[in-house]
Formats: structure tokens, C-alpha cells, sequence
């Protein structure tokens, strides 16, 4: 990849529960059939460790089923307790814990009992750092902000805590206050493909008539390259003729708001004040209980 930082990897895991029409879990794995030719394929907790030591993963993650938020309890237990065995199995194949970092992931879906136990199961094992996994899959914010207070008491204080497929700016606010150290998500570059921009004034659409002459920044606040340098007709001139270069840079400007509020939840932290930042973010970028989609 010629790519010189940091490497994080998942397992497969998410796509055990993404492509469940075409997937069978077992003791032993998940069997796939392949979306482009049928073919079977099988992926085992050694084999997802195998292949992220491979790739020389600096952080990986251990081989899981992310269960459905509103499935069953019963099934749900059934099934975090495969994962958690699933994680025994992983820590067993991993060939470079002294320089590869392997965490294992919380499941347990809303129930609180759940979720303790899978934690509990997984601080016995002793990972270095620790996944909050199954969430951001269809519940509410509320729901979701329940479930990880009761989680992270549940998780070391001096090992990472790591909250997975999570990334508008409400919620990082709201998960480093719980108690979260890393995120990661697809919606900052998914949705600057479509010309959706994260601004310090809400959710802008570039690619809307209204921009094609606006010879402004993206974001007038920001200081990234795509703001220093290009207005917001020249974007959407780029994206409306599907010039790669224009979502490269929504993608920049959206990477560069999501770093610059965790530069700034940083900073609240040390200066003890994380909750005024809150208060404070959520009045100026327009959150709201009926419109959390202003990122």
C-alpha cells in the first residue's frame, strides 16, 4: 500500500452481519457464498488473525458476530458467547502480540446483562484494548448512548476503548463523555460522494443548485485545503461532472471537521470542561432530538 502510519484493521465481522443473506454461522466459522460467482468461502477466527497479521495490522480486531440490535435475547446470548469463545481462539492464532495490538469486541446487543457479561468475559482474556461493537445499526441515539455508559464502567480505564461504525460529530462528543478513546466510520467520505459536506453551520449539499455560483469555502470556518483553496461552485462543478477530484475534496474537508472536534474534545478534556463543549457544539451546529443528520 506504500502507506507508512498507522494500520487498523477489522475482522470480517461486520460483514458476517452485513451479508447475512448470504452467510451460515457455525461453531467453527461463517461459510459465504460469493456475491460476484457463487462461490463458497469460509473465514474462521485463526484465519481472520492470520490474515490481519499479514497485513501488519498495528491495531486488529478479533473474529465476531455483530447480532441485531432488536434480536431476541435468548439468541443473542447464544451468540456472544460464540464470539467470546470465537476471541479465546483468536488470541490463541495471533503470532505478534508484542507488536500487533489485538482487541476483542463487546456484543450483547440492548441488553445490559448481556453486554456486561460479554465485557467481563473479554477483560478476563487480558486484550490490550477493548471494542464496543453492534451498535449504530438501527436504535436510537438515546438507546445507544444507554448502552455504552454501562459498557465502558465495565472496561479497563488505563487499556483503549474503541467504539466501532461510529462517526457523526454528536456522537463522538457523546462517547468520549461515556468514556470512549477511539471511533472509526465510513459516513464522512460516504457521504461527501454525494456531495454532502459537514460545516460548523450543519449539513451542506454542495452539489445543490443554489451553490453554482457561491464563491465561498465549503465552510468559511475551516481551515483545510479544500477550503483555503476552492469555492463551492468549483466543487460542485467537479461532482456534477463527475470529476473524482471533487469528492476527494469533500472527502478531505469532512476528514479534517471530524479530526479538528476531536482535536477539540481533546483539549476540553484537559481543560475539564467536555460537557460545555457539548453544550456549546450542539447549540452552534444545529443538533437537535428531531434532526440529528446536521452532523
Amino acid at each position: 500500500m506504500n502507506w507508512d502510519q498507522g494500520i487498523l484493521t477489522d475482522s470480517g465481522g461486520f460483514q458476517v452481519w452485513s451479508l447475512s443473506d448470504s452467510r451460515n454461522i457455525v461453531e467453527e466459522g461463517v461459510h459465504f457464498k460469493n456475491h460476484l460467482n457463487g462461490s463458497k468461502m469460509f473465514l474462521s477466527p485463526e484465519k481472520a488473525i492470520q490474515i490481519q497479521n499479514k497485513l501488519g495490522s498495528d491495531i486488529m480486531m478479533s473474529l465476531d458476530e455483530c447480532a441485531p440490535y432488536y434480536e431476541s435475547h435468548d439468541y443473542v446470548e447464544k451468540s456472544l458467547e460464540r464470539t467470546s469463545r470465537w476471541a479465546e481462539r483468536g488470541l490463541k492464532a495471533h503470532q505478534h502480540p508484542e507488536k500487533q495490538g489485538l482487541f476483542g469486541i463487546v456484543q450483547g446487543a440492548g441488553y445490559k446483562d448481556l453486554r456486561i457479561q460479554s465485557a467481563k468475559e473479554l477483560v478476563g482474556m487480558n486484550f490490550p484494548g477493548y471494542s464496543i461493537g453492534g451498535l449504530s445499526v438501527g436504535e436510537s441515539k438515546e438507546e445507544m448512548n444507554e448502552v455504552l455508559e454501562y459498557t465502558t464502567a465495565c472496561l479497563p480505564e488505563n487499556k483503549p476503548r474503541y467504539l466501532m461504525g461510529v462517526g457523526t460529530a454528536d456522537s463522538l462528543i457523546d462517547g468520549a463523555i461515556r468514556g470512549v478513546d477511539m471511533f472509526d466510520c465510513v459516513l464522512p467520505t460516504r457521504i461527501a460522494r454525494n456531495g454532502t459536506c459537514m460545516t460548523s453551520e450543519g449539513r451542506l449539499v454542495v452539489k445543490n443548485a443554489q451553490y453554482a455560483r457561491d464563491f465561498r469555502p465549503i465552510d468559511e470556518n475551516c481551515g483545510c485545503y479544500t477550503c483555503r483553496n476552492y469555492t463551492r461552485a468549483y466543487v460542485r462543478h467537479l461532482i456534477k461532472c463527475d470529476e473524482t477530484f471533487g469528492i476527494r475534496l469533500t472527502s478531505y474537508h469532512n476528514l479534517y471537521f471530524l479530526l479538528d472536534v476531536m482535536r477539540k474534545v481533546r483539549q476540553a478534556i484537559r481543560e475539564d470542561n467536555l460537557l460545555e463543549l457539548r453544550q456549546d457544539f450542539f447549540e452552534k451546529y444545529g443538533f437537535n432530538k428531531a434532526n440529528s443528520r446536521n452532523f
